[in-house]
């Protein structure tokens, strides 16, 4: 372990990052998929990174593609709809760093976190450890959200 917190920064998707959101998908989502049931194949694969490519921000670490966090606000709450980090950076709390941006986000304008997470992926119990709750489930994946946090000030009142 190095001293040096590697430097940890999100910015736009560009078309030019499609091959690798595309291949760190099917190396981080093809298990979790299969054991779901849910179809994996590229085309799947392909739809899904493509899928509101607007929200989508590469996660970078000293500069280099690392992960991928897809989330945007809606009226109502923050919705994360993707979270993969590449499996050699898994593990080392980049995940929870980056979650921690769209909690700070939201915790701002007082809204809740939303998103789901396929049964049996281990991330679950990250999202659990930051607060959120399961309020739902399918067949395939479990629908968890964080209400916004009082803060200290409402708290005082």
């Amino acid at each position: 372990m190095s001293d040096h917190e590697p430097a940890l920064t999100l910015r736009p998707a560009l078309s030019a990052d499609e091959a690798f959101l595309f291949d760190l998908r099917k190396a981080t989502m093809t298990e979790h998929l299969a054991r779901a049931g849910d179809a994996s194949d590229d085309a799947e694969h392909r739809a899904r990174v493509l899928h509101r490519y607007d929200a989508a921000r590469v996660i970078c670490i000293d500069g280099a593609p690392a992960g991928l966090l897809k989330a945007h606000r809606t009226d109502t709450e923050w919705v994360v709809m993707q979270l993969q980090i590449s499996p050699e950076h898994q593990g080392r709390g980049i995940g929870e760093r980056v979650l921690h941006t769209v909690l700070q986000a939201a915790q701002m304008e007082a809204l809740p976190v939303a998103l789901k997470v396929l049964k049996g992926n281990p991330a679950k119990r990250l999202y659990e450890r930051l607060g959120f709750e399961t309020i739902g489930e399918d067949d395939r994946q479990f629908h968890m959200r964080r209400a916004p946090r009082a803060s200290a000030e409402t708290e005082a009142e």
